[in-house]
């Protein structure tokens, strides 16, 4: 089964060829911009869209290739992947501490959103990597979890876990915010460092996101 199925299309787009997330360009079968018949037999022609007040141009596949936008992922689109899912880990391990725990129902359903939209994007963010792993030995280990930004401690989550009712709830809410908040600038950072169109799409999508849940949070607590 695909583990992308039923994902929101920004989602589904980090597995999907670099033409997919520019969205520039739009093959059509068996047509060409003017409306004529393509040779039968001949591949599909691209037609790709002109300015305000252009017409469109046909193009061969070759030269719709050749004219996408190099969106190659470097460094920090990588670093970025690769810790957002160290990221979105721990936070999916705070929330299920949440159901048998937290004593206020909007903490619990929360929880639940933030682990039911995080726990797909590990996966996907995880096909990601494996698409575009980096020149060998470019992406070592060695990182420390507590470097990231809003990463909880392991004595902040011993504290989650031994916390309960109205106390968790204070907790819960004063580390997912923070987490929340480190997330921004790792978007932030890979926003102006990064080149990769997939990646900006979901950095923008976690800034839109996780900003409305801070409110949230803040406002809950």
């Amino acid at each position: 089964m695909d583990m992308a199925k039923g994902l929101p299309g920004r989602i589904r787009r980090l597995l999907g060829p670099a033409a997919a997330a520019a969205g520039v360009l739009l093959t059509v079968t068996g047509c060409t911009a003017d409306g004529g018949a393509a040779p039968a037999g001949d591949a599909a022609p691209v037609i790709a869209p002109g300015r305000p007040g252009e017409k469109a141009r046909t193009l061969s596949p070759g030269e719709a290739a050749r004219s996408r936008p190099d969106d190659t992922p470097n460094a920090a689109d990588r670093a970025y992947m690769r810790h957002m899912v160290e990221h979105h880990e721990q936070a999916v391990r705070m929330t299920a501490l949440a159901p048998d725990r937290a004593a206020g129902d909007a903490v619990k359903r929360l929880a639940e959103r933030i682990s039911a939209a995080q726990a797909p994007e590990i996966a996907v963010m995880r096909a990601w990597l494996a698409r575009h792993p980096g020149p060998a030995g470019a992406d070592g280990g060695g990182h420390d979890h507590g470097a990231m930004p809003g990463m909880a401690t392991e004595q902040q989550l011993k504290d989650l876990e031994a916390a309960r009712g109205a106390d968790f709830d204070r907790l819960f809410l004063t580390l997912m915010t923070s987490h929340h908040e480190g997330a921004l600038t790792m978007a932030g950072e890979v926003l102006k460092a990064g080149n990769n169109a997939a990646v900006e799409e979901l950095a923008n999508e976690v800034v839109a996101t996780q900003s409305a849940e801070i409110h949230r949070m803040r406002a809950m607590g």
